[in-house]
Parts: structure tokens; sequence; C-alpha cells
């Protein structure tokens, strides 16, 4: 998607820059709420209009001058806007040409790339005439359009497709790649809120991509982004902050838990996020259940270990055993995300997670563990496997012929010696039993 020509959605807060996007793409990607500042990073798809294909992003409101949060908002809005080859402002026309407007038309007049003006919230005829108040803008004319009806929309992406680059000579290169490349690994960063998932993204891929902040609950979407390692790219989600739903109380931050329970259910590694200092929360126990449903596997990030003197150490890797013991041999790091500590050391932990996740095992092997293991350990009452094999990847998945129903306690022992055999690690292990006559 980075070779697409990109297309950024600006404005000031709550004039519909999402309810645009929403519209373009044809599905609910970025939530929206009637209220100012629910966008806070930027939120980047892949669209298509009469056969062009392009990246949409939409952008925090842009809002200079306000709080710390604020300005970091802007400082994404801003970032958005130098990188997209065509840019789309948004304005309210029913509020008419506000100060902020005016601000962002200042900023906008001295970019290069072309610039079209959206008169939002154009729901019927009569509020037409209101939006040529935009002209004084100076950014061209105004393009009336409803992002909540549709109505509009059409006119404005046949404009925008006209001026998007056109591919080169490389222009089937895109193709080929596609066709020939693998499914990008997908890594989630999930956690409470304020633990410092948004940190530790940042450093991960380099950037500044999520805005972080000393308020909780800062992201309220997922936000991607794919980097290139050394074994090939990963794609990492920073989520927003995850609390039981009994203490989702807006509308905004119970979609924001949903987009996060999405990324864990389509991601194949999760890292679970947990401030050292705060020690293993219940929170951290319920989503580290909710990832482990998931079938996906978990690295456990203790972040701000640094913070913690020797006893407080002690008693971290005491509840870490104790309170997450059903996690079994998920890889524990203990970072700094701030900074940057043994980060580094994640991406070989991923790695070895994501080649167990996928991997194939013959079926000799697999009857050769497990018929070891009966031999040192029978099946009670009778029972007995008959035969084994692996029936699927992402996750490892056997299928155990039996004459008897197992109990879950020897299934348990069965999956301790393949893990170990194989050497799968923390990568879940799915064990379907069929029974079948001597």
């Amino acid at each position: 998607m980075s070779d697409l020509p990109m297309v950024a959605i600006v404005g000031r807060p709550n004039v519909g820059k999402s309810t645009l996007l929403n519209r373009i793409i044809g599905r609910r990607e970025a939530i929206v709420e009637e209220l100012p500042g629910v966008t806070r990073d930027r939120k980047e798809v892949e669209a298509e209009w009469t056969g062009t294909r392009f990246r949409l992003v939409d952008t925090g409101g842009w809002m200079p001058g306000g709080s710390s949060l604020d300005e970091k908002v802007s400082r994404q809005s801003e970032k958005a806007m130098a990188e997209a080859d065509a840019l789309i402002v948004v304005a309210d026309v029913t509020m008419g040409v506000t100060e902020e407007d005016a601000r962002i038309a200042d900023l906008l007049r001295q970019c290069k790339q072309p610039v079209f003006v959206v008169a939002n919230k154009v729901d019927d005829p009569s509020k037409e005439p209101a939006m040529w108040e935009l002209l004084s803008l100076g950014l061209g004319n105004p393009y009336p359009l409803s992002a909540l009806h549709g109505a509009g929309t059409g006119d404005l992406l046949d404009a925008v497709v006209a001026v998007l680059p056109t591919p080169g000579e490389d222009s089937e290169e895109p193709a080929e790649v596609q066709d020939d490349s693998q499914r990008i690994f997908s890594v989630a960063l999930v956690g409470r809120p304020n633990v410092g998932k948004s940190t530790l993204f940042n450093r991960l891929i380099g950037e500044d991509r999520s805005v972080v902040h000393d308020m909780a609950g800062t992201t309220r979407d997922a936000i991607d982004t794919v980097i290139e390692t050394p074994d090939g790219p990963i794609r990492f989600v920073d989520t927003a902050g995850m609390r039981r739903k009994s203490r989702i109380d807006e509308g905004t931050e119970y979609y924001s838990f949903v987009r996060a329970l999405q990324a864990v259910d389509s991601s194949d590694v999760a890292l679970l996020v947990i401030d050292a200092t705060e020690s293993i929360t219940h929170q951290d126990q319920r989503l580290a259940e909710r990832i482990d449903a998931a079938g996906c596997p978990i690295v456990i990030v203790l972040n701000k270990y640094e913070l913690l003197d020797t006893e407080q150490k002690d008693a971290v890797s005491y509840d870490l055993r104790q309170k997450l013991a059903f996690l079994g041999d998920s890889d524990v790091i203990r970072i700094s995300a701030l900074t940057g500590k043994n980060v580094q050391r994640l991406l070989p932990m991923l790695t070895t997670a994501i080649e167990g996740y996928h991997k194939r095992v013959p079926t000799r092997r697999v009857n050769d563990v497990v018929f070891a293991a009966q031999s040192a350990q029978p099946a009670p009452h009778g029972a007995r496997i008959l035969y084994a094999t692996q029936g699927a990847t992402d996750p490892p998945t056997f299928t155990l012929f039996a004459n008897k129903e197992l109990p879950a306690t020897y299934l348990r022992y069965i999956e301790r010696k393949l893990r170990e055999e194989f050497q799968l690690g923390s990568t879940p292990i799915k064990l379907r039993v069929r029974q079948r006559a001597n």
C-alpha cells in the first residue's frame, strides 16, 4: 500500500473528517462520535474510486496553540499534509468560516499539493448558499457534500483522483509484489490504558506515529504500521487501552474497545504490555485470558521495569508466575519503552513466535512423540491414542484419534510434550480428539 498515492483529510476538530473517510471506503473504519478530538492518531486505509487505488489518511483535528496533547495531534496532522499527494480540507458549512478554518487555510496555501475544500453537512439544498463563504479561505471553489448521507462524494472523488500521480514505468511492480508476497505478520500491542503501548509502538517503528501523552486513553483507534526487519515485514498495531466493559461509559471508548479486540483476533502475535510499577492487576489477568482465547501467541512485556528496586522486581516475578500461570511458557521481556532499554530483544522473540505459529511437523514425528509420551505415562481407564497428525497451522493444530474419551489433564500432558519436542515455546496449540474403535 505504501506505493500508492496518498490523500490526507484535514481540518479542525469535529467537522466530519472521520465520517468522510468511512463514507469513501464504504465501511466504519474510523471511530465517529459527536465530540471534538475523537481522532488523535493518523488512520490510514486503502481506498479505490473508478479503478484508481490510493491511500486515504484521516487525521486528528488541527488545533495548534492548545494543550500539549492538542499540539501533538496537530503535528501528526501537519506531517500528513507534508506527505500527501492531495489534500481534502473539511469545513462545517453550518458553522461558517471559523478562526481555526482560516488558520489552517493559511497553512494549506503554502502547500504545493492540490487542495480540495469540502463544505460538509450540506444535507439539503437550502444549505448550499452558505458554502460560498468558504471562498474566503482562498483555496478554490468548495464541494458541497454530506459525509453522513454520501451526497456529493462522487464529484469530490472524481476531482481528487484526476490529480493523483499515475504509476510510471514500474506500474506493474506492485502487482507482482502483491501476487508473490506472503501475508504480512501482524503484531498487536494491547494492555490497560496508560501502560506505555504507544511509546513502545513508536520505539518499534522508529517514528512518532502514535500520539503519546500522560493522559489515559489517548489512543482511540487501532493504528498500524508495516516495518521492514531482517526477517521480513512485520505489521505493528497499536490499540486503545482495554478496560472492563462495566467501566466503559462512553460511545467512543466502546468502539475503541471493539477495535482493540478486533486487532487481537486478527493478529499473529500479541504483546501484552504491563506496567511493572503496578505489578499484575486483575485487569491484566482478564486481558491475558481474552488474548489467550483468541489463539495467538503472547509475549508479556513488563514496561517501566527500570523504576523497580530489587524487592519490587522479585514481587513482580512472583505475581507473574502466580497470576498468569495459565499462559504457560509465554516469553517475558522486561523493558523501558521510554529509554529503549531491551526493546531490541523483542524482534527475535517475535520471530521465534511467528515461526512456531506457522510450523508444520511431519506426521511420523508427531506419532513418535505421542507414542513415546503414552509409553511413559499411559492414559487412564484404558484410553489410548491410536494415531495423530497435524491438520493445520496458524496455530499448529493436531488431531488425535483415540479409542476412548481423553481426560483434559491427559490432553494437557500431550500438549506439553508436543510443545517441548517441537520447540513451540509460547505458540498456542490446538488439540482435536476423534474417537475411533480399535
